[in-house]
């Protein structure tokens, strides 16, 4: 058995001798944090290795948005999976400010001044609905003038991407580094809900089976896959989904505040996708309760010293 030991700190310590200590220390989720480290590490070193990040969108309300942005701007991943709103907050917040808030505010107060409350963010009507209503008609026409009619969730970011003229978003990013953004949920969100009414009056779709015959494709090329799992949802399943069908992910990290007793996915941990074959038997993985808010930062700047 490792022996406990006791952390030693000081004002000089290097983040690398932090994790050391995180990972010897016997601390409930600092052990893990370290182990996802070493993980993560692994596998954006393992060459003909598939790197795939999944997130929900709350984050990218936060100033998380900008560790997702460097991961693609650093090419640190192969694609991306994530759900309707991330596109609503990273078109959004390109163009408009949120705002620091508070869990505890009126919420019938913050109804009727018009601002909308996300966790302890606050978001103006004009920064959200507005802003996106606007910037989706002038995108939507312009993809639609070129002739383009039908149009898969991954390239219908890049045409996002390519309009958004601003380097701290995500999709701006994934169109320059052409990494796929996979929405699953396409309708589900601001950025759906604007497709949908522009196709009320023009003959315009999104082929989300053309999404799913890329995944397929990248699934049956891959020698080895690895992902990092912010949170749950469909974004979560979609991606350990398909690694199924290679057998499983070879190394995986969640992130989650969920539960797991109540059997839901958001909650369930890596070994039960093991069960399934979603999550290889030998795979190195690692499951860290706690908010990605706080963790990812800490993560990240792990990665970049090591």
């Amino acid at each position: 058995m490792d022996v406990v030991k006791d952390f030693h700190l000081d004002s000089k310590i290097s983040m690398k001798d932090l994790v050391s200590q995180m990972g010897e220390s016997g601390g409930f989720q600092v052990k893990n944090v370290a182990l996802a480290v070493e993980i993560l590490k692994t596998m954006l070193k393992k060459k003909n290795c598939l790197r795939i990040l999944s997130f929900p969108a709350d984050i990218i309300a936060t100033g998380t948005r900008g560790i997702i942005k460097d991961f693609v701007q650093k090419k640190l991943f192969d694609l991306v999976v994530t759900t309707c709103g991330t596109l609503d907050h990273d078109l959004a917040r390109s163009y408009k400010n949120y705002y620091h808030g508070d869990f505890f505010a009126d919420d019938k107060d913050l109804h009727k001044k018009g601002v909308h409350r996300l966790g302890n963010i606050f978001i103006p009507k004009e920064s959200y609905g507005l802003i996106i209503e606007e910037k989706m008609k002038k995108i939507l026409e312009e993809i639609y003038a070129e002739g383009k009619k039908e149009l898969s969730t991954y390239e219908f970011c890049w045409e996002m991407g390519k309009r958004i003229e601003n380097e701290n978003s995500i999709l701006h990013w994934c169109w320059k580094n052409k990494i796929p953004v996979i929405v699953p949920g396409i309708t589900d969100g601001a950025v759906g809900y604007q497709i949908w009414q522009f196709s009320q009056d023009h003959d315009f779709k999104i082929n989300i089976l053309k999404d799913e015959k890329l995944l397929s494709d990248f699934m049956w090329k891959s020698k080895t896959s690895g992902a990092l799992i912010i949170g749950g949802g469909i974004s979560k399943h979609h991606v350990i989904w398909w690694n199924q069908f290679k057998d499983g992910l070879d190394y995986a990290v969640y992130i989650t505040t969920a539960v797991e007793y109540d059997g839901s996915l958001s909650g369930a941990r890596t070994h039960e996708a093991i069960s399934w074959g979603k999550i290889k038997e030998k795979a190195k993985h690692v499951n860290i309760e706690g908010d990605a808010t706080v963790l990812l930062p800490l993560i990240y700047t792990t990665l970049l010293r090591k």
